[in-house]
């Protein structure tokens, strides 16, 4: 016999079903349409998660050493400190480095008492060698890492704008914080390159973000966030499982409804990105319930890797943990992963007093972890198709701050890479001989930014989006004289 409430509800259920396809549904049949490379000419369209050229890298690995790393004391050695040691840069040969003109790359920032130029030069605070074939000087703080020293490019020649802890954002979004918010590099790579692992988050965050530093989408929107991941398989994401006990058939029908709920809303808002970032969220979160506690648990890993990331040491077991997860992550399929150490109000490598023993113990924790994953990765086959960065907010004044610290220092400083299409055991780039200024190959921070996305095969101009006109400066310049 017919029944007339069941027709009424089927009839409603079509009608909803119309409406989500007529709404987010087109949305993804657009979406899958430019992927396949059909559309309107002539318009612009969002990425189709292709390369733009043929890339040398599929991966990223981010490590960003807060608080700012002495360059001196790490990887550009400056004798002439130690030489001139207690004199005023102005009783030196050197008095040049202060002339107004060639500090005014410098932009106001809120003064603090830090950030300032110190006078009277501090010595090295540890001894340095050429290591590896390439003869590479690097600071004895980090003796794994200088065993890895012929898979390093080195450049010494960064410089930056901010003064202050604004840098940390700054080398992550290329922008000053004056300017206002802007997409850091990963979500850029997030918003260009289609997934690799569907099963699992394509960037994720590890260590501790400030609160000015935790997003990185902003205008792309919320979707190309990082998703941030602790090192721990019965916990590793926030609201990552249940309150209760729940079936996993419970979970996919509960998840199932949501898509429904959020699609039909979708269709109502077709433009509003934090609806689709949501919706997108709740699928893989539910796909990640199982990927994630695998990948972070390391109970299959023999105890010669553990070690060779230093878990079974106290003073780098946190980090090597990181770095291990890293790897893990980065041999499943994820596209970029952003580490960050030292977090906690400034960062803990920000040195204004005390600076051997802080950069001592700061070395400690990731010196050990960092040349495990560079020998992991290489020993696996992954190191060509990974890019690893360390990177740091700025450097440290060649001149003393109180009787054993070194100030915030932006106009010249290093970074290292390393993996998928960069040139081992090279140094590009140069700072004076005193390091305060970047004088030869200088390169302003998007200049890493242009060179990682080169090798990923993105052209950054051909990510803008209509109404947000980028400068030539946060595009960058690729250094291709580290290429190999």
């Amino acid at each position: 016999m017919f029944d007339h409430d069941e027709d009424l509800a089927g009839r409603a259920g079509n009608a909803n079903r119309r409406g989500f396809l007529s709404g987010f549904g087109a949305l993804a049949l657009g979406a899958m349409l430019q992927r396949d490379g059909i559309g309107a000419e002539g318009t612009w369209s969002p990425p189709d998660g292709r390369p733009h050229f043929a890339p040398r890298a599929k991966s990223v690995i981010w490590l960003f050493m807060n608080g700012g790393v002495s360059h001196m004391e790490s990887f550009d050695p400056k004798p002439m400190l130690t030489r001139y040691a207690g004199k005023t840069i102005a009783e030196t040969p050197f008095a040049d480095v202060q002339s107004p003109k060639r500090l005014a790359v410098e932009r106001l920032v809120v003064p603090d008492g830090n950030g300032n130029q110190r006078n009277v030069l501090y010595p090295l605070q540890v001894g340095y060698r050429k290591r590896g074939e390439s003869g590479i000087e690097v600071s004895d703080w980090f003796p794994h890492l200088a065993n890895q020293v012929d898979r390093l490019a080195v450049v010494r020649s960064m410089w930056t704008t901010d003064s202050n802890h604004g840098a940390q954002t700054q080398f992550h979004s290329g922008r000053h914080q004056n300017d206002g918010d802007f997409p850091t590099l990963g979500a850029w790579v997030h918003y260009g390159l289609g997934s690799l692992n569907d099963d699992l988050p394509q960037f994720i965050s590890l260590g501790t973000r400030e609160y000015w530093n935790k997003k990185d989408g902003h205008y792309l929107g919320p979707a190309h966030d990082a998703v941030p991941l602790r090192i721990d398989p019965e916990n590793p994401l926030d609201f990552g499982q249940p309150e209760r006990t729940v079936s996993a058939r419970a979970r996919s029908v509960g998840v199932g409804l949501l898509g429904e709920l959020n699609g039909l809303r979708a269709a109502q808002s077709p433009r509003d990105a934090a609806i689709a970032a949501r919706v997108a969220s709740y699928e893989l979160a539910f796909r990640m319930q199982r990927s994630v506690p695998e990948a972070v648990d390391f109970r299959q890993e023999s105890e010669e890797t553990r070690n060779l990331y230093g878990l079974h040491l106290p003073h780098c077991r946190e980090f090597g943990m990181q770095m291990l997860a890293a790897r893990r992550l980065v041999e499943r399929g994820v596209r970029f992963i952003q580490v960050q150490h030292g977090g906690g109000g400034a960062g803990a490598w920000d040195a204004h007093s005390g600076l051997r023993s802080n950069h001592a113990q700061n070395a400690l924790a990731v010196d050990r972890p960092i040349a495990g994953l560079l020998q992991d990765l290489a020993r696996r086959g992954l190191l060509e198709e990974t890019l690893v960065v360390f990177a740091t907010e700025f450097g440290r004044t060649p001149g003393s701050q109180g009787s054993d610290g070194r100030d915030h220092h932006i106009f010249g400083f290093s970074v290292w890479m390393a993996g998928g299409g960069i040139k081992g055991g090279v140094v590009h780039g140069a700072t004076d001989e005193i390091g305060f200024h970047a004088v030869e190959s200088r390169h302003y921070v998007t200049d890493i930014h242009a060179t990682i996305l080169k090798l990923l095969g993105l052209d950054s101009r051909r990510l803008e989006i209509p109404g947000r006109k980028r400068l030539d400066i946060d595009h960058g310049k690729a250094i291709d004289a580290i290429l190999a």
